[in-house]
């Protein structure tokens, strides 16, 4: 196992974390990413206010993703050792500042630059989980996790509810407003409630960040996790991206809904992320293998019953039930997996795996922009089951290599 610096690893005792600091995280978390996504469902308008094509529009998702990886790679990091209790909320008010300015924005390039601001600073939903994973007793670690995680993914899912709803009133610039007005206020509360969360590593902020590279190089575990949340996030930006196109009917598909409309078809996703909690329960009682091939069934499951959507709405709403229940499923197992690498390098960890995670997500919106361009819905299920079929392949591979290592003591005798 890596060893990232010589600071006192402080475990949580197994008294753990109390479930309203479980609560206010998992809304922390879900909050600050949803940044990212308040747009998706709104690209049709956007699009039309600005008088540009399709892919072109898409880059109001690519922007943010690029942001949030390189927020990830620069300022997550620093979890290990800022206190994050006036860590966190220094990131949402600067994100409530960048959202304002996406606001505001004149012209497309103002807003595609405002967009990438927004994402770099909502990186603070990885602070948080990590934090609470710090938090937890070891037999809690799972659940807590778990949790903290579906707060996330229905964060992502319902910004596309809400952001339609508000879009309905008062058109994509309020949602934007609006969003930033929040951010203050949950900044103002996380500072308010949360305990004093003291350094943990002495380690210079380029020391720091150059022991992200050393975990990645010595745990194959992480490595193995980052390849596969890649694919993960691949496919999740892939049919989250043109769906709206889909649902609004840009290529003449039967399909013709309003922004609020579309935007109320992230109940469908929320409702299968809110499934995570019993995957963390696996994962306590020992069971993450499980886990991780479940979810991967579940992903090409759900790609099935959307590829069917063109000509049934009910095979869409399941689909997407379905397909989210798997991504989080997956995104859950991987960091379960993580975090039990290096309780002193949490942050560190997530940065070198929500980095792969993220660059997944811009591969996949980009793709699938150019996707639906040229081939329409279809187009997209077709690289999005692809890449869960590659996911699932690697997986068997990577369980295979770590089962072998598993049994191999550190002087390389095998103790079957």
């Amino acid at each position: 196992m890596a060893t990232t610096d010589t600071a006192t690893t402080v475990e949580p005792t197994e008294r753990g974390i109390s479930r309203g600091l479980v609560a206010l995280f998992a809304l922390t978390a879900g909050v600050t990413v949803s940044a990212i996504y308040c747009l998706q469902p709104l690209l049709e308008d956007i699009r039309t206010d600005f008088d540009i094509s399709s892919s072109t529009t898409s880059l109001v998702v690519t922007a943010p993703q690029l942001g949030y990886a390189l927020g990830l790679l620069l300022l997550v990091p620093l979890g290990d050792r800022l206190d994050r209790r006036v860590f966190a909320p220094l990131l949402m008010l600067a994100s409530a500042a960048a959202l304002l300015l996406s606001g505001v924005s004149p012209g497309f390039p103002m807003l595609l630059v405002a967009s990438f601001a927004v994402g770099v600073f909502a990186a603070t939903a990885q602070v948080v989980v990590p934090w609470s994973s710090s938090l937890a007793a070891p037999a809690e670690r799972g659940r807590v996790v778990g949790t903290v995680m579906s707060g996330l993914l229905i964060g992502i899912l319902l910004a596309r509810v809400v952001s339609g709803l508000i879009a309905g009133l008062g058109g994509w610039r309020l949602v934007l407003f609006v969003a930033s007005g929040l951010m203050v206020a949950l900044a103002i509360l996380v500072f308010a409630t949360t305990p004093a969360d003291g350094p943990r590593s002495t380690q210079p902020y380029g020391r720091l960040l150059l022991s992200v590279a050393t975990l990645v190089r010595e745990e194959a575990v992480l490595r193995h996790r980052m390849a596969l949340g890649f694919l993960t996030m691949f496919g999740f930006s892939a049919m989250w991206t043109s769906v709206a196109f889909l649902l609004a009917g840009s290529r003449g598909e039967d399909y013709h809904f309003s922004e609020t409309v579309i935007g109320l078809f992230g109940l469908a996703g929320a409702a299968g992320a809110a499934g995570a909690p019993l995957v963390g329960r696996l994962a306590d009682r020992g069971r993450s293998r499980l886990a991780t091939t479940s979810a991967w069934i579940v992903i090409i499951v759900g790609w099935v019953f959307l590829g069917w959507s063109g000509v049934s709405l009910i095979a869409l709403v399941i689909g997407l039930l379905v397909f989210d229940l798997g991504i989080q499923a997956s995104q859950l197992s991987n960091q379960t997996a993580i975090y039990a690498l290096a309780p002193d390098a949490r942050s560190r960890v997530t940065t070198a795996y929500m980095v792969t995670y993220f660059l997944g997500a811009v591969a996949g919106s980009v793709c699938s922009g150019v996707a639906y361009e040229a081939g329409g819905w279809l187009a997209v299920c077709g690289i999005g089951v692809t890449a869960a079929v590659i996911g699932i392949a690697l997986w068997g591979l990577f369980d295979h290599l770590e089962r072998r290592t598993a049994a191999v003591t550190p002087k390389g005798v095998v103790t079957g």
